[in-house]
């Protein structure tokens, strides 16, 4: 297999849906839970992977809400985060009085759930550094896969993600839950119909996150396996702001350390940067310069950037700005108008910081947004509500919104960007070979020393 090669979504379509031929003579690659409807016996069997903030605010109780599915299973390497998983999950089904209501399996290993014969798939809702692993042990065993974004913290475990993902022919879906939101298809749509003519710049608007001080040392709370919590990072002395809370399910540390999540960039640039590659029609490849500037704070733990401006040009012509005075949002201008999309307010979590955010949906020209599409106009997936589109895509065989390969584009756009802002200077991609032209040093900063026996290339090894 081609490692660099670019696909569109026709050829993804393509690649998938001779999986879904080939399951109806191996019915093995199906789990046989989503052979029938929504009996009890022939639910979707999911297992949690990772009991934190992201997991009960948003990924649980999005699967728990549809009875086609049924959260049999949490894992966590905090024992309190794991046994409250499980509590959440039993208290829902006691509450809806479901008439197969069974105590939750627990696992403090991942790896253990990964064996379980009775779960056909699971959703991963851990720290960033955490995603790439579990996603490959998943495929390798024949699970469907549900993912928080960013897809992995390096490029280079992006492009093996989403290889072995395809080649395992797993049904997938990344936590870029705006590619669900009406607002934000509707406005790539008019902007890929030519609705405001020929697309030359696109402004992408982030928050930033504040530096910490220095943290001393402290003892391991005895509920954590902070070995594994660590994974395949450096060993480091533990501190609690550079885990996650003990006593409640707040804003984690980890979010503003580098070794584990690159920042706001991907943090919420992995959401942005996807709707602008939406709109542009780019989903499937990449820039082809970058370059960029940031402040990164010089002492504390907490070390990921502060205020950033990052500008990268397209094949097609476009150049895309990422600025964290921008307005909380993305908007395309073209040669005829403009368009800006958001959330409108909108938060994913209690805990997201605050942020700036633009109307829902406007434009240069109140037209613009009226004058209905034509029956020949291109027309983007439609999902509706996000955690459906992906137990869907688990029934039908067929792809989710959001392809593996649509995100690690989304995913490497915002680590090239990184990568600007580390180096300060110009840089040249070849999204096709997923290389920076004539620069060793951008190049080695595509991937990651793995600490053994964790990584995503060690599990690869011994796959």
């Amino acid at each position: 297999m081609n490692q660099n090669h670019a696909f569109s979504r026709r050829s993804f379509l393509k690649y998938s849906l001779a999986g879904a031929a080939a399951s109806v003579a191996l019915p093995t690659i199906i789990p046989s839970s989503v052979l029938g409807a929504t009996a009890p016996s022939k639910r979707i069997h999911i297992g949690q992977i990772g009991c934190g903030r992201i997991a009960r605010d948003m990924d649980m109780p999005g699967i728990l809400k549809h009875d086609i599915a049924r959260v049999v299973a949490v894992c966590d390497i905090d024992s309190k985060r794991l046994a409250d998983g499980q509590k959440l999950v039993q208290d829902y089904y006691t509450k809806r009085k479901k008439e197969d209501v069974a105590v939750v399996k627990t696992y403090g290993d991942y790896q253990d759930m990964i064996k379980d014969a009775g779960i056909d798939a699971v959703a991963i809702s851990t720290p960033e550094h955490w995603h790439a692993e579990p996603i490959l042990a998943a495929a390798f065993a024949g699970k469907d896969i549900y993912v928080q974004k960013p897809l992995t913290m390096t490029l280079r475990e992006g492009r093996l993600v989403s290889n072995i993902v395809r080649e395992k022919k797993r049904a997938f879906q990344i936590g870029s839950q705006q590619r669900s939101g009406a607002q934000f298809r509707l406005a790539c749509e008019l902007v890929r119909n030519g609705r405001i003519g020929k697309i030359h710049t696109v402004r992408v608007g982030l928050p930033v996150d504040p530096a910490g001080d220095e943290e001393r040392e402290m003892p391991v709370p005895p509920n954590l396996n902070f070995d594994k919590w660590l994974g395949c990072t450096p060993l480091v002395p533990y501190t609690e702001k550079g885990v996650h809370p003990q006593n409640d399910y707040s804003r984690p540390g980890w979010l503003r350390i580098e070794s584990y999540c690159l920042g706001m960039i991907t943090g919420w640039g992995s959401h942005h940067v996807d709707i602008a590659h939406w709109g542009m029609g780019t989903e499937f490849t990449g820039p082809i310069e970058a370059e960029g500037k940031a402040e990164f704070p010089r002492k504390g733990i907490w070390n990921v950037h502060g205020k950033y401006h990052i500008e990268m040009k397209y094949a097609n012509g476009a150049t895309m700005i990422i600025d964290d005075t921008y307005t909380n949002g993305i908007k395309f201008e073209g040669s005829e108008g403009w368009i800006f999309v958001s959330r409108g307010g909108e938060k994913t979590t209690a805990s997201d910081p605050a942020s700036a955010y633009g109307k829902a949906l406007e434009a240069s020209d109140p037209k613009i947004l009226n004058t209905p599409l034509g029956g020949n106009d291109l027309r983007l997936p439609v999902s509706n509500d996000h955690h459906l589109n992906w137990l869907t895509s688990i029934q039908t065989r067929k792809p989710a919104v959001t392809t593996p390969e649509e995100a690690h584009r989304s995913t490497s756009g915002c680590i090239i960007g990184w990568i600007a802002m580390k180096l300060r200077r110009k840089l040249r991609w070849n999204p096709e070979s997923e290389q920076f032209i004539d620069d060793a040093e951008a190049n080695a900063m595509l991937a990651r020393a793995e600490r053994a026996p964790y990584g995503a290339f060690n599990l690869k090894a011994k796959a």
